[in-house]
């Protein structure tokens, strides 16, 4: 059984090998704190359609977390009894951890888990601050190293672990820019359970910060991951899927378990209720559909 020193002595090497050459230093993060309502650059806000989740019966609050680099702003949700809790990741869309993913954190801590969403952008800046997304893109999500982003995230799993999560039971969930990332983590740490990638782009170009796309580690996952795509994503054609698809089948072990669920007629963030793309029905059967996934899967 792993203890929280194997988790902490695990973590601090992969840290060191992930972040770039010779950023070593504590620096000063942009983002210090998380900040209340939505991105700029998804106004108006749906408001007849945006789910709030009560935060009764749970501990629910923005935390920092101890990162390469610094300390990491994010917002953590968790039962208020009970201990030994089920951990998932929560990876932001490109506008960050805004109402909706404390949302999404608030709906798993209600199912038992102790779910964290870290703001990974924090270095380079607030994305809830932009409102234009092109601008946002071009600005500051290109600027985000994957490895870097990695070494984030297994940081938030051993910080789970000093907060009560079960270090056997981890999962992780993203949307978008997370979904992507999904993928990646899922081939990155042994340690992982399971994944479950919402509308996340598959392939694409690469450059020295994002070196590779999920079809490329297919032959490297260590968790199973289930795809939750729209069939009439716009930036995400049906054709990157199938070849997902074809490339998880043609796999072993956790990519032979891998998995899509498509959904006719749906858009890019379909699950997202705050935006004009919220499909309800789609979004309900992809949540059930997620909770079964960690379930089966001891997460």
């Amino acid at each position: 059984m792993s203890t929280e020193r194997d988790w902490n002595d695990a973590m601090k090497s992969e840290w060191d090998s992930l972040l770039p050459p010779g950023d070593t230093s504590r620096r000063r993060f942009v983002v210090g704190s998380l900040a209340a309502g939505f991105a700029l650059a998804v106004q108006p806000v749906m408001a007849q359609t945006a789910i709030t989740t009560s935060a009764d019966g749970l501990e629910a609050s923005d935390v920092m977390i101890p990162v390469p680099g610094g300390d990491m702003p994010a917002y953590r949700a968790r039962p208020l009894k009970g201990k030994n809790w089920p951990t998932v990741l929560v990876v932001q869309e490109i506008f960050g951890v805004h109402e909706y993913i404390k949302d999404v954190c608030r709906r798993l801590a209600k199912r038992g888990y102790l779910a964290i969403a870290p703001e990974l952008f924090a270095r380079y800046g607030d994305p809830r601050q932009y409102s234009e997304v092109q601008q946002l893109l071009r600005e500051l999500v290109s600027k985000i190293p994957d490895g870097e982003v990695l070494a984030d995230l297994d940081a938030c799993a051993a910080w789970a672990v000093q907060q009560g999560g079960n270090p056997e039971r981890l999962g992780i969930t993203g949307f978008c820019w997370g979904g992507r990332i999904t993928w990646l983590y899922c081939a990155h740490q042994p340690k992982v359970k399971a994944g479950v990638a919402w509308y996340g782009r598959l392939e694409g170009d690469k450059t020295e910060l994002t070196p590779r796309h999920p079809l490329d580690v297919v032959g490297e996952l260590k968790a199973p991951v289930l795809g939750l795509y729209g069939g009439a994503d716009a930036g995400i054609p049906l054709e990157s899927v199938e070849r997902m698809r074809k490339a998880l089948a043609q796999g072993r072990g956790a990519a032979k378990a891998s998995g899509f669920k498509v959904y006719k007629g749906a858009p890019h963030a379909f699950h997202a209720d705050h935006r004009p793309s919220f499909r309800r029905e789609e979004a309900a059967d992809g949540w059930k559909r997620m909770l079964a996934w960690f379930k089966k899967r001891g997460v």
